[in-house]
Formats: structure tokens, sequence, C-alpha cells
């Protein structure tokens, strides 16, 4: 349930906070004072797309925040828990957008994606907006309206399987494409493998190629610096290191027995004196090795040049020589083994075709059920919207020649007659604006107790509609309210005096600038909230006492 929506420097709002409570909640106020604002705060807090122009003219940011109680809803709490993000039994979504574009989402006071605040906003609350009646005309969305309604659990499994279809389709496609390019594709793939596989390609055996190429390239530097090293440490002149270390130590071990304490630094000088001998001997050694064979310089930089001059040809780096010879070899692999892998792919097809279409058999007879049966509450809720004796009927249309689709191979077409007497037509060709607007409403009402959102949100979908149809309208969303927290921007009277709470979204210029303001009714004000949506210049005593009647009435 929604506890608290705030909202600061948003659009003409300098700042707003409302505290709905339980039932349904009436948002009214006059033409352009900005009743939508809180709705497009809620679908800003839901994902919808930010830009500067939503910041208040003259603020440097804009911020909406929305706190949602979680009693009894374990599921979402463990969903929280797994992004890390839970805090008990409350959830603050929050969204701050800056004067540069750019924008913020925040759970619980935690940086969070945008997904994931479109994820656990999607689980708290829905929106409803005044133009959805216009999308029903399209046929996809037909069958949408009828798959949540039906709540078919088969779905997410259909869709594997066409997803698993289509996977396979195209690798046999691929696979068909290479071997239609016949023995020649298949001979250059082999040159090209073969010219690879004369290397040793291995990451290793490059680097240790590079290493030699190093040496044999620096041979006399190295042997000069190493004949050097050998003369300092243990050449035949008075500075040989060698030769010092032994003069110091016949000095301390004249020391030492005078002082045994001085036996430890003996011990240190006769470890550094055959470490030194090691070493002098390993330098000779090296030094001694032989001379530059300048054939072994030629065949390294003759492999090196040959291994670059492939890395310019498969426009790889020569350490990705070793993955490109493997892609070679699956390809070579796959053209050799065309007819093998093109009838095991074919078979994978045909059960992946059967799978589907037994399942996709099992969700159309479920959308069957659930058609008849939103189709005779959305018919029995037109009579109630000033539509007596019109018809409604979800009628489906079995694809079953076509690929398999994700949802199946069933096209739903709403079917309508708004008056007795004419027959069933297609709702896109027949139904005038007014008459959509009311079958809209019929299938919201129809399908809005299937759902588990605690939390509804309608923006004017009264739109269009008025007179007795306006109040069928309200006492319906109070039912509804009755069972959830129902949030309404509406501009009739007949929906507002239903509203178990009534605000009022006031725009006031104060110093030169617009501001829109929103403050909870009492019972007083709401009647004179009434009487001003009921219309008229100057409200009279009349219009009060149908106000005070209306909401009376409500209850």
């Amino acid at each position: 349930m929604l506890k608290r929506l705030t909202a600061h420097d948003f659009a003409i709002i300098e700042s707003a906070e409302l505290e709905p409570g339980l039932g349904l909640i009436a948002l009214t106020g006059e033409t352009g004072a900005g009743k939508s604002l809180m709705v497009d705060a809620l679908m800003l807090l839901a994902g919808a797309r930010a830009d500067s122009g939503m910041i208040r003219h003259g603020a440097a940011r804009a911020q909406v925040e929305a706190e949602f109680e979680l009693t009894g809803r374990d599921d979402l709490r463990a969903r929280l828990a797994e992004l890390e993000i839970d805090d008990e039994d409350r959830c603050c979504l929050r969204r701050v957008l800056k004067a540069d574009g750019t924008s913020r989402a925040f759970i619980n006071d935690r940086a969070v994606t945008l997904a994931s605040l479109r994820e656990i906003a999607a689980e708290l609350y829905e929106v409803h907006g005044q133009h959805e009646h216009q999308a029903l005309n399209d046929r996809a969305r037909q069958l949408q309206i009828l798959d949540e309604h039906a709540r078919i659990a088969a779905l997410p499994a259909l869709a594997e399987l066409s997803a698993r279809w289509r996977q396979t389709a195209q690798a046999l496609a691929e696979l068909e494409a290479r071997a239609g390019r016949g023995g020649e594709a298949l001979d250059f793939l082999s040159f090209q493998l073969d010219e690879l596989s004369r290397l040793n390609l291995a990451p290793a055996a490059i680097a240790e190629l590079d290493e030699r190429h190093q040496r044999l390239a620096n041979h006399g530097e190295l042997v000069a610096i190493t004949s050097r090293a050998v003369e300092q440490i243990d050449g035949d002149h008075d500075h040989a290191v060698r030769g010092v270390l032994a003069r110091t130590r016949a000095e301390l071990a004249r020391a030492a027995a005078i002082d045994p304490g001085l036996s430890n630094v003996l011990r240190a000088f006769d470890e550094a004196e055959a470490s030194l001998g090691e070493a002098a001997d390993a330098l000779a050694r090296y030094a001694d090795a032989g001379e530059l064979d300048p054939a072994q310089l030629t065949e390294v930089e003759r492999t090196l040049a040959r291994l670059h001059e492939l890395a310019r040809k498969h426009r790889v780096t020569v350490n990705e020589l070793a993955q490109r010879q493997s892609e070679l070899a699956a390809e070579v692999d796959a053209i050799s083994n065309a007819e093998g892998r093109r009838i095991a792919l074919g078979k994978t097809l045909d059960e992946s075709r059967a799978a589907w279409h037994t399942l996709a058999a099992k969700v159309s007879v479920e959308r069957g059920r659930a058609a008849s049966e939103l189709g005779a509450a959305v018919g029995a809720l037109m009579d109630e919207l000033g539509m007596a004796g019109g018809r409604f009927q979800i009628a489906l249309e079995q694809l079953t020649d076509k690929d398999p689709a994700a949802l199946g191979f069933d096209r739903a077409e709403f079917m309508v007659s708004a008056n007795p007497g004419q027959a069933l037509r297609p709702l896109r060709k027949v139904a005038s604006g007014g008459e959509l607007s009311r079958i809209a409403l019929a299938l919201e009402v129809a399908t809005l107790k299937r759902s588990d959102t605690r939390t509804m949100v309608f923006d004017e979908v009264d739109s269009g509609i008025g007179g007795a149809v306006a109040e069928v309208l309200g006492r319906k969303l109070r039912e509804l309210g009755g069972e959830r927290q129902v949030l309404c921007v509406t501009h009739l009277a007949q929906v507002a005096a239903q509203a178990h709470a009534h605000f009022a979204i006031e725009k006031r210029v104060v110093a030169g600038n617009t501001r829109t303001e929103l403050r909870a009714l009492d019972a007083n004000a709401r009647r004179g909230e009434i009487a001003r949506m009921l219309g008229g210049i100057e409200i009279t005593a009349q219009t009060l006492a149908l106000a005070g009647d209306m909401l009376e009435r409500a209850g």
C-alpha cells in the first residue's frame, strides 16, 4: 500500500505530499491545475523517461519519492533481500532528476539501476492512463489483455520452446549456407588451417620465442656485460670483490679469536664468498658459451615475421592466432560433417516444433475458457455502463501453419455489438470514441480483480463519459477500493463523490511564479469541490445541495 508520495521542484510543484490512506482516493482540480502530476511522479518512479523539462523553473533538480508498506508481501520482501535493498516492512522508491537531463534511482536509499526500479515498482502498483482505450484496437494488445486475465502458467515454457526452435532453425540455416559453398570453401578453409597448424601458436610458445629473440639479438652485449661482471668479482687485481672479501674475512678472523661473539659474522662472510663464487662460475659459463650462430637468429626472426604476417592476414593479434586456428578447425569440421549435423539439427527442429504445438494447443484451450468468461463479464458491465443490449465476445483464430511463436498460434479479435439487433463486428471497425472508452472501462473492471497489485492508479480513465454511466463507474471503483487502494484522478463529480477520501489540486500564483498545491478535503470542503465539479459560473445553494446529496448517497 502507498503510504506517502512526495514531490519537490517537480514541474510546477514546489513541494507536495500525499498520504492517501485506504480505499478509493479522488484527486480533483481545475483544468490545468496539475491533477495528473502526482500520477506523473508515480510513472517516473516506475521507470518512465526523464528529462530536464520536468524540473521546476529556477530549481537545480527535482525529486519524487514514494513509500510503500509491505505487510503481507513476503514475496516482494524476499526479492528486495536478494537485491540487498530490503528494509523490513517498508519500501521507499526515489528518483532524482538533474538539470543536465540525467537522473538517479534509489530503493530504500540505496542506488539501483533503472531496470531494478521498474521491476520493484511493477510489483507495488499499476497505473492506468486516460488514453489506454486507444490501444484496444491493436490485436496484439487484445491478446495481451486476455492473457493477463487468463493467467496461463504455461506461457513462459511456450516462449522457451519458441526460442529453442528459432535458435535451431538459425543454426540449420547457417550450416546449409556454409555447406552450399561446396568443396571450394572447404579447400580454402583447410589451406588456412594448414598454414596455422605448421606453427606452435600456444601463447607460452610465442612468449618463449620472443624471449629467445631478445637473447640472440643482444648476444654481444650480454657477453660483454657478463665478462665484465666476472672480472669485477674474480679478477687478478686488488679491487676484485672476492679478493677484497677474503682479506676482510682474514682480519675479522683475528678479531673473532679475541671476541668469539664475531663468529656469526664470519659465517655470513663464508656464505657470501660461496654465493659470489657460484655467481662468478655461472657468469663465466654464460660468457664462454660460444659465439653467436647467425643462423639461429635468422630462423627465430623468420618465424616471428611469419607469425605477424598470419596475424595481419586473419586480422587478429599474434596471441589470438591459436583461437583463430580453433575457429577454422570448427568450420572445417562443420562443413566436413554437414550431412550428419544437418540430420541432427533437423530432428531437433521437428521435436521442438512438435513440443511447441502440443503446448500451444493446451494454451489455446485455456485462452478459449478465459475468453468466454471475460466476454460474458464485459458484456454484463456494458449494460451497466449505458450500452444496454450490447454484446462483447473475444474471437480466437488459430494460425497453425505459422512458425512457432512465443505466444502460440492464437490471434485474438475483440468483437462487439453496441446496440441490440446488431451483428458482432471487430471492435476496431465499429466502436465510436465514447463506446471505446466505456468498453475499455468494462475491461478494466472485469480484469482488475484478477490482479494481485494492492495499489491501482487511474488517470482520467473516465474521459468521454458522464451522467448515470459516470455514477456506475464511481460505484465500481468504490467497490474495488473496498479490496485495495485505488487512486483516481477524475474530472467527474459522480466519480469523486464515491471516494473514501478526497484531495484537491490547486494552482496559485505566488510572487509571479505558478505553484501547484495539494490539500486534503474535510466534509465541508469536499461538498464545495463536488459542487464546483458539477459546473456553473456560480455555485448556488441548489448546487451545494446536490453535491451534499451525492456524497450522502455514496455513503
